[in-house]
C-alpha cells in the first residue's frame, strides 16, 4: 500500500536552477505518479527570474519529459501541473520573504499545512535564506511542522561548517534540519544496513576477526566539464570524501542501532566517525595519495598551475573493538576508466596448509561486493574446486542484481526517497550536524597539506586510467590490490 505524505507546501528556493529541473521536480512528479503526495500538497518555486505560474509550469514540463521519460504521460502531467506555482523574489530581500509567506498563507487557507523549504541555491545563500526565514517567523512550528532541506556542500571546511551549523540551529531545531547527501538515498546504499543486520551469516563475521580490509570506490569517467570553476576551488576531497565516502564508511562500519529510527542510526554513525583515527602530519604521506588527471590545468576556468586534486586514495583506521587494525581504503576520482560506486569487503585468507601444494597458490580470499551504481546489486566471490580436476580451484561469483527482478528493473531515483522521508519527517538518511563537523575534521588536515604547505604531492595520471601509480602502491605495499567486481559485469547481466 502506498505511503502518503501529509499535506505540505513545498517551497524550492533557487527554483530556476539546474538541480530543480534535473532532480527535484522530476522526483516530485514521480511521487505524484506513485500516489505518494497528498492531494493538498503544493510546490512553489522561488527565484529571481520573472516567471509567471504558466511559464514556470512550461519550464518544468520540459524537465519532466526529459528526465522521467519512463513514467511520463500527458495524463499524469495534467494531474501534477496544477500543484506548481511560482513566486518571484530575491534570496537576500526580507520583503520578498514576506510576500512569499503571504502567498503561502493564502494558498493554505488557514489549514494546518506542513512546510518543507528546500535550499536548491548556491551555498553562499544558505545562511541568508535561513536567517530571513527565521526573521519572518517562517521557521516557527506553531501548528504544523516546518522543515528545511540543505544541499551539499555544507561548508567549505570545518570552521565554515561550524559557523553554518550555528546559523541554522539558531533558526531551526536540529529535528527540523535535513542535510542531504543523495548517495544515502540510493537503494543499494540503503540496503547496506538491511543486508548486514537482516542476514546473520554476514553480521556474525562483520569484524576484525574475519575481515582483512574494506574498500570503498566512487569512480567517474567524466571530467570536471562545466563545473570547472566550482571544482577548482573544491577538489575531490570536498566534493566526494567529506560527504559521500565517509557516510558510506559509516554505514558499513556502524554498530547495530537500537532501531531503524533516525536518532539511533545517527548516533551510531556519529560514533563511527568519532572513532576514525585522525591523520597527522607524520601519517599523511603513508595514508593519503592525491592525483590530478592530465589536461586538467588546460580546462577553461582552471588555474594554469592548479594543484587541486581530481583523485584521492585514503587508508583510514577505526579505533574501536570491532574494527581495530582493519584498514579502510577509500578512493574517488574524475576521468577514471570505469564509472562505478562499490563497497568491497575482503575476508581474511583461509589457512592453506591443509590443501595440496598445487592448490595453495590458486586460492583467493572471499570478497563481498556491494554495488551502488551502475550495476546495482551484490556480488560474493568465493573459491570452488573445478570439476574433473584433482585439486584445481577457481573464483566464482554469486550475484544478485536488481535489474534481474522485473518489477525493480528501474529503481527509484535517490531524490524520490529522500524527499519522501523529508515530507514525513524521517531523518534517518540525512546527516546530523555533529557528523558533518566530524567528517570535516577528518579531511581538513589533508586539504591543508596540499593547499598550504605542499606536504603532499599531487601525482599526474592518464585520462581514462585507474589513477596514479601511487594510488595502487598504497595497497601493494601491504600485499593488497584494488578490487572491481561491480565494474567487470554489465548492469543487469551475469558474469560469463
Amino acid at each position: 500500500m502506498p505511503i502518503s505524505t501529509p499535506p505540505t507546501s513545498i517551497v524550492i528556493f533557487g527554483a530556476s536552477g539546474d538541480l530543480t529541473q534535473r532532480k527535484l521536480i522530476p522526483a516530485l512528479y514521480n511521487l505524484c505518479v506513485r500516489e505518494r503526495l497528498d492531494p493538498s500538497t503544493r510546490i512553489i518555486g522561488f527565484a529571481r527570474r520573472p516567471y509567471s505560474h504558466a511559464e514556470f509550469r512550461t519550464l518544468m514540463h520540459a524537465a519532466v519529459k526529459q528526465f522521467t521519460p519512463a513514467s511520463y504521460s500527458d495524463v499524469a502531467w495534467a494531474n501534477f501541473a496544477p500543484r506548481l506555482s511560482y513566486v518571484q523574489g530575491n534570496l537576500n530581500l526580507a520583503e520578498d520573504y514576506t510576500r512569499l509567506d503571504e502567498f503561502l498563507r493564502e494558498r493554505e487557507g488557514g489549514a494546518n499545512i506542513s512546510r518543507l523549504y528546500y535550499l536548491a541555491t548556491a551555498p553562499e545563500f544558505y545562511a541568508p535564506c535561513v536567517e530571513l526565514l527565521a526573521a519572518q517567523g517562517m521557521a516557527t512550528e506553531d501548528t504544523a511542522p516546518r522543515r528545511i532541506v540543505i544541499e551539499k556542500p555544507f561548508g567549505h571546511d570545518l570552521a565554515s561548517a561550524q559557523a553554518l551549523n550555528r546559523t541554522v540551529l539558531a533558526a531551526f531545531a536540529e529535528q527540523q534540519v535535513y542535510r542531504i547527501d543523495h548517495y544515502l538515498g540510493k537503494e543499494t546504499a540503503q540496503n547496506i544496513a538491511y543486508f548486514r543486520f537482516g542476514n546473520t551469516v554476514f553480521e556474525n563475521v562483520w569484524n576484525r576477526n574475519y575481515i582483512d580490509h574494506v574498500q570503498i570506490t566512487v569512480a567517474e569517467t567524466v571530467d570536471v566539464g562545466n563545473r570547472a570553476g566550482y571544482y577548482d576551488g573544491s577538489g575531490v576531497l570536498r566534493d566526494m570524501f567529506q560527504n559521500h565516502l565517509l557516510q558510506l564508511l559509516a554505514q558499513v562500519a556502524m554498530e547495530p542501532p537500537a532501531s531503524f529510527k533516525a536518532t539511533p542510526i545517527r548516533n551510531e554513525i556519529a560514533k563511527v566517525l568519532s572513532a576514525v583515527r585522525p591523520l597527522t602530519p607524520e601519517t599523511l604521506p603513508e595514508q593519503v595519495v592525491l592525483g590530478q588527471y592530465t589536461g586538467y590545468c588546460q580546462t577553461e576556468r582552471v588555474r594554469p598551475n592548479s594543484r587541486t586534486p581530481t583523485y584521492a586514495a585514503l587508508c583510514l583506521y577505526i579505533d574501536n573493538w570491532r574494527w581495530q587494525g582493519v584498514p579502510f581504503y577509500l578512493r574517488s576520482g574524475k576521468a577514471m576508466q570505469t564509472k562505478v560506486s562499490e563497497i568491497a569487503i575482503q575476508f581474511r585468507e583461509p589457512p592453506r596448509a591443509i590443501f595440496p601444494p598445487e592448490t595453495r597458490h590458486s586460492l583467493n580470499p572471499d570478497v563481498l561486493s556491494l554495488c551502488i551504481q551502475p550495476d546495482e546489486g551484490i556480488h560474493f566471490r568465493i573459491d570452488a574446486k573445478l570439476p574433473g580436476t584433482i585439486a584445481e580451484t577457481r573464483s566464482v561469483d554469486m550475484t544478485f542484481h536488481y535489474a534481474d527482478l522485473g518489477e525493480f528493473s528501474t529503481l527509484p531515483e535517490a531524490y524520490e526517497r529522500l524527499l519522501m522521508d523529508a515530507l514525513i519527517g524521517d531523518a534517518a538518511l540525512f546527516i546530523r550536524g555533529d557528523a558533518i563537523e566530524m567528517a570535516w575534521a577528518l579531511v581538513d588536515p589533508i586539504i591543508a597539506a596540499y593547499e598550504q604547505d605542499d606536504r603532499l604531492p599531487v601525482h599526474r595520471y592518464a585520462y581514462g586510467s585507474w589513477g596514479p601509480d601511487a594510488g595502487h602502491e598504497l595497497l601493494r605495499c601491504s600485499g593488497r590490490e584494488w578490487l572491481n567486481l561491480c565494474g567487470t559485469h554489465p548492469p543487469g547481466g551475469h558474469p560469463h
